[in-house]
Protein backbone atom coordinates (compact mmCIF):
# COMPACT_ATOMS: atom_id res chain seq x y z
CA UNK A 1 0.00 0.00 0.00
CA UNK A 2 1.18 3.64 -1.22
CA UNK A 3 1.97 6.03 1.54
CA UNK A 4 0.98 9.54 1.39
CA UNK A 5 2.87 11.83 4.04
CA UNK A 6 0.48 14.41 5.44
CA UNK A 7 1.64 17.56 7.51
CA UNK A 8 0.73 20.98 9.02
CA UNK A 9 2.05 24.30 7.98
CA UNK A 10 4.07 25.33 10.86
CA UNK A 11 7.05 22.45 9.61
CA UNK A 12 9.30 24.43 7.88
CA UNK A 13 10.91 22.12 5.15
CA UNK A 14 13.26 23.02 2.34
CA UNK A 15 11.00 22.68 -1.51
CA UNK A 16 12.37 19.30 -2.25
CA UNK A 17 10.63 17.88 0.54
CA UNK A 18 7.64 20.37 0.53
CA UNK A 19 6.82 19.02 -2.65
CA UNK A 20 6.90 15.58 -1.40
CA UNK A 21 4.04 16.30 1.28
CA UNK A 22 0.38 17.33 1.90
CA UNK A 23 0.20 20.09 3.99
CA UNK A 24 -2.67 21.20 6.20
CA UNK A 25 -2.93 24.94 6.90
CA UNK A 26 -3.13 26.66 10.53
CA UNK A 27 -4.95 30.36 10.52
CA UNK A 28 -3.38 33.24 11.02
CA UNK A 29 -4.58 36.44 12.69
CA UNK A 30 -3.89 40.01 12.45
CA UNK A 31 -6.44 41.30 14.53
CA UNK A 32 -9.46 40.92 12.78
CA UNK A 33 -7.79 40.25 9.43
CA UNK A 34 -7.43 35.93 8.85
CA UNK A 35 -4.97 34.48 6.42
CA UNK A 36 -4.41 30.46 6.05
CA UNK A 37 -1.07 30.26 6.71
CA UNK A 38 0.90 29.11 3.69
CA UNK A 39 -1.88 29.59 0.79
CA UNK A 40 -3.26 33.30 1.55
CA UNK A 41 -0.08 34.54 3.04
CA UNK A 42 3.79 33.40 2.64
CA UNK A 43 6.27 33.94 4.56
CA UNK A 44 7.29 37.33 3.70
CA UNK A 45 4.38 39.04 4.17
CA UNK A 46 4.15 37.55 7.30
CA UNK A 47 7.09 39.36 8.31
CA UNK A 48 6.09 42.60 6.21
CA UNK A 49 3.25 42.61 8.18
CA UNK A 50 4.61 42.09 11.67
CA UNK A 51 7.48 44.90 11.47
CA UNK A 52 5.07 47.44 10.30
CA UNK A 53 1.57 46.75 12.64
CA UNK A 54 1.20 47.33 15.92
CA UNK A 55 -1.49 44.59 15.92
CA UNK A 56 0.45 41.46 17.57
CA UNK A 57 -0.48 38.28 15.53
CA UNK A 58 -2.02 35.20 17.05
CA UNK A 59 -2.43 31.50 14.93
CA UNK A 60 -5.15 28.93 15.17
CA UNK A 61 -5.32 25.29 15.44
CA UNK A 62 -5.36 23.36 11.92
CA UNK A 63 -9.46 21.80 12.33
CA UNK A 64 -10.14 18.39 12.01
CA UNK A 65 -12.38 19.07 8.50
CA UNK A 66 -8.93 20.29 7.29
CA UNK A 67 -7.61 17.32 8.15
CA UNK A 68 -10.36 14.79 7.11
CA UNK A 69 -9.62 16.68 3.48
CA UNK A 70 -6.75 15.26 3.17
CA UNK A 71 -7.54 11.63 4.55
CA UNK A 72 -10.44 11.43 2.38
CA UNK A 73 -7.74 12.12 -0.86
CA UNK A 74 -5.55 9.69 0.69
CA UNK A 75 -8.73 7.04 0.80
CA UNK A 76 -9.62 7.38 -2.51
CA UNK A 77 -5.91 7.09 -3.93
CA UNK A 78 -5.93 3.61 -2.08
CA UNK A 79 -3.07 5.04 0.48
CA UNK A 80 -2.54 4.63 3.45
CA UNK A 81 -0.84 8.07 5.56
CA UNK A 82 1.74 9.14 8.38
CA UNK A 83 0.57 12.83 9.91
CA UNK A 84 3.23 14.48 11.70
CA UNK A 85 2.01 17.51 13.36
CA UNK A 86 3.61 20.25 15.59
CA UNK A 87 3.88 19.75 19.62
CA UNK A 88 0.36 18.76 21.18
CA UNK A 89 2.00 21.11 24.09
CA UNK A 90 1.55 24.24 21.74
CA UNK A 91 -1.17 23.74 19.53
CA UNK A 92 -4.48 21.39 19.52
CA UNK A 93 -3.92 20.70 15.83
CA UNK A 94 -2.40 17.42 16.73
CA UNK A 95 -5.72 16.77 18.28
CA UNK A 96 -7.57 17.92 15.63
CA UNK A 97 -5.59 15.32 13.34
CA UNK A 98 -6.35 12.54 15.78
CA UNK A 99 -10.17 13.15 15.88
CA UNK A 100 -10.65 13.49 11.85
CA UNK A 101 -8.78 10.27 11.69
CA UNK A 102 -11.42 8.37 14.19
CA UNK A 103 -13.49 7.76 10.96
CA UNK A 104 -10.62 5.89 8.29
CA UNK A 105 -8.57 3.34 8.27
CA UNK A 106 -4.61 3.56 7.95
CA UNK A 107 -3.82 6.28 9.36
CA UNK A 108 -1.04 6.93 11.71
CA UNK A 109 -0.84 10.45 13.54
CA UNK A 110 2.76 11.41 14.88
CA UNK A 111 2.90 14.19 17.67
CA UNK A 112 6.06 15.64 16.50
CA UNK A 113 6.61 17.20 20.43
CA UNK A 114 8.61 20.21 17.89
CA UNK A 115 8.16 22.71 15.42
CA UNK A 116 9.40 24.86 12.77
CA UNK A 117 12.77 23.19 11.69
CA UNK A 118 12.39 20.68 14.11
CA UNK A 119 9.39 19.20 12.56
CA UNK A 120 10.74 19.51 9.34
CA UNK A 121 13.96 17.38 10.33
CA UNK A 122 11.07 14.91 10.98
CA UNK A 123 9.36 15.12 8.42
CA UNK A 124 12.38 14.57 5.66
CA UNK A 125 13.34 11.26 8.16
CA UNK A 126 9.99 10.02 7.14
CA UNK A 127 10.91 10.55 3.84
CA UNK A 128 14.02 9.23 3.89
CA UNK A 129 11.97 5.68 5.73
CA UNK A 130 9.76 5.58 2.81
CA UNK A 131 12.03 5.76 0.19
CA UNK A 132 13.43 2.77 1.75
CA UNK A 133 10.49 0.89 1.76
CA UNK A 134 8.86 1.06 4.98
CA UNK A 135 4.92 0.86 4.94
CA UNK A 136 2.92 3.47 7.11
CA UNK A 137 3.00 1.84 10.63
CA UNK A 138 6.61 1.06 10.72
CA UNK A 139 7.55 4.80 9.89
CA UNK A 140 5.08 6.26 12.68
CA UNK A 141 6.44 3.46 14.87
CA UNK A 142 10.25 4.99 13.91
CA UNK A 143 8.91 8.44 14.19
CA UNK A 144 7.92 8.05 17.84
CA UNK A 145 11.35 6.31 18.68
CA UNK A 146 13.59 9.18 17.06
CA UNK A 147 11.67 12.13 17.85
CA UNK A 148 12.88 12.01 21.22
CA UNK A 149 16.40 13.15 19.62
CA UNK A 150 15.53 15.89 17.94
CA UNK A 151 16.92 19.47 19.17
CA UNK A 152 16.20 22.85 17.93
CA UNK A 153 17.88 25.41 19.39
CA UNK A 154 17.53 29.39 18.48
CA UNK A 155 19.18 32.41 19.34
CA UNK A 156 16.59 35.69 18.95
CA UNK A 157 17.44 39.01 17.79
CA UNK A 158 15.36 40.77 20.29
CA UNK A 159 12.98 39.93 23.36
CA UNK A 160 10.41 42.44 22.28
CA UNK A 161 8.23 39.86 20.35
CA UNK A 162 8.58 37.42 23.80
CA UNK A 163 6.67 40.70 25.61
CA UNK A 164 4.02 41.18 22.92
CA UNK A 165 3.25 37.92 23.33
CA UNK A 166 3.21 37.93 27.18
CA UNK A 167 6.24 35.73 27.54
CA UNK A 168 7.77 37.83 29.37
CA UNK A 169 7.48 41.28 31.46
CA UNK A 170 8.17 44.84 29.77
CA UNK A 171 10.44 45.10 32.40
CA UNK A 172 12.64 42.52 31.28
CA UNK A 173 12.51 42.99 27.29
CA UNK A 174 13.45 46.89 28.40
CA UNK A 175 16.44 46.27 30.35
CA UNK A 176 17.04 43.05 27.41
CA UNK A 177 16.97 46.22 24.56
CA UNK A 178 18.91 48.34 27.04
CA UNK A 179 21.93 45.72 27.53
CA UNK A 180 21.53 43.85 24.10
CA UNK A 181 20.71 40.41 25.63
CA UNK A 182 20.38 38.17 22.92
CA UNK A 183 17.88 34.44 24.61
CA UNK A 184 18.79 31.35 23.77
CA UNK A 185 15.87 29.24 23.72
CA UNK A 186 14.96 25.79 22.97
CA UNK A 187 11.61 23.24 21.96
CA UNK A 188 12.27 20.96 25.39
CA UNK A 189 8.66 18.62 25.93
CA UNK A 190 7.24 20.18 23.59
CA UNK A 191 7.60 23.49 25.17
CA UNK A 192 9.56 26.44 24.34
CA UNK A 193 12.04 27.35 27.22
CA UNK A 194 14.64 29.41 27.66
CA UNK A 195 18.26 28.36 27.88
CA UNK A 196 20.31 31.29 28.64
CA UNK A 197 21.36 34.26 27.50
CA UNK A 198 23.97 36.55 25.83
CA UNK A 199 25.20 40.12 25.53
CA UNK A 200 25.66 40.70 21.50
CA UNK A 201 25.79 38.52 18.78
CA UNK A 202 28.79 37.18 18.78
CA UNK A 203 28.36 35.59 22.66
CA UNK A 204 25.15 34.71 21.45
CA UNK A 205 26.40 32.80 18.58
CA UNK A 206 29.33 30.79 20.92
CA UNK A 207 26.38 30.36 22.97
CA UNK A 208 24.27 28.61 20.38
CA UNK A 209 27.60 26.09 19.69
CA UNK A 210 28.03 25.81 23.35
CA UNK A 211 23.86 24.41 23.63
CA UNK A 212 24.51 22.30 20.09
CA UNK A 213 27.62 20.68 22.02
CA UNK A 214 25.75 20.13 25.95
CA UNK A 215 23.04 18.28 23.55
CA UNK A 216 25.73 15.77 22.72
CA UNK A 217 26.27 16.77 19.54
CA UNK A 218 24.86 16.25 15.95
CA UNK A 219 24.18 12.97 14.45
CA UNK A 220 25.05 14.05 10.84
CA UNK A 221 23.73 10.34 9.54
CA UNK A 222 20.32 11.99 10.33
CA UNK A 223 18.80 15.49 8.37
CA UNK A 224 20.02 19.03 9.93
CA UNK A 225 18.48 21.95 8.93
CA UNK A 226 19.16 25.45 9.85
CA UNK A 227 16.34 28.11 9.52
CA UNK A 228 15.72 32.17 10.13
CA UNK A 229 13.21 34.45 11.26
CA UNK A 230 12.46 38.01 9.04
CA UNK A 231 13.21 39.20 5.89
CA UNK A 232 17.10 38.43 5.59
CA UNK A 233 19.47 35.92 6.17
CA UNK A 234 22.28 37.48 6.45
CA UNK A 235 22.40 37.21 10.38
CA UNK A 236 22.66 33.40 9.87
CA UNK A 237 24.86 33.36 7.53
CA UNK A 238 27.31 35.68 10.12
CA UNK A 239 26.56 32.62 12.64
CA UNK A 240 27.23 29.92 9.95
CA UNK A 241 30.97 31.92 10.09
CA UNK A 242 31.39 31.52 13.60
CA UNK A 243 30.25 28.13 13.86
CA UNK A 244 32.33 26.63 11.05
CA UNK A 245 33.81 24.12 13.10
CA UNK A 246 30.43 22.59 13.88
CA UNK A 247 29.79 21.81 10.45
CA UNK A 248 32.87 21.10 8.71
CA UNK A 249 33.30 17.81 8.31
CA UNK A 250 29.85 16.48 8.84
CA UNK A 251 27.97 18.34 6.43
CA UNK A 252 29.10 18.55 2.77
CA UNK A 253 26.24 21.87 2.49
CA UNK A 254 24.78 23.04 5.15
CA UNK A 255 20.84 23.83 4.49
CA UNK A 256 18.58 26.44 5.89
CA UNK A 257 15.20 27.86 4.84
CA UNK A 258 12.53 30.18 6.22
CA UNK A 259 10.96 30.00 9.43
CA UNK A 260 7.38 30.32 9.72
CA UNK A 261 4.35 32.27 11.96
CA UNK A 262 4.21 30.00 14.81
CA UNK A 263 7.42 30.86 16.00
CA UNK A 264 7.68 33.62 14.05
CA UNK A 265 5.19 35.27 16.39
CA UNK A 266 7.14 34.65 19.25
CA UNK A 267 10.69 35.13 18.23
CA UNK A 268 10.08 38.35 15.83
CA UNK A 269 12.53 38.99 13.04
CA UNK A 270 16.50 38.35 13.14
CA UNK A 271 16.22 34.71 15.00
CA UNK A 272 18.00 31.64 13.81
CA UNK A 273 17.69 28.07 14.54
CA UNK A 274 19.51 24.87 14.61
CA UNK A 275 17.42 21.91 14.15
CA UNK A 276 19.58 18.14 14.80
CA UNK A 277 19.20 15.14 15.98
CA UNK A 278 21.49 14.37 19.13
CA UNK A 279 23.87 11.52 19.02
Amino acid sequence: MKTRIIVDSTSDLMPEARARVSVVPLTVHFGDEEFIDGVTIDHKTFYEKLVETDVHPTTSQATPASFMAEYEKAAQAGESAVVITLSSKLSGTYQSAVIAAGDYENIYVVDSGNVAIGGGILVELALRLLDQGLEAPEIAAQLEAEKEKVRIVALLDTMEYLKKGGRISKTVAFAGAVLNIKPVVSVTDGEIQMLGKARGSKMGNNLLVQEIEKAGGVDFSKPVLLGYTGLSDALLLKYLEDSRQLWEGGLEQVRYTSIGSVIGTHAGPGAIAVAFFKN
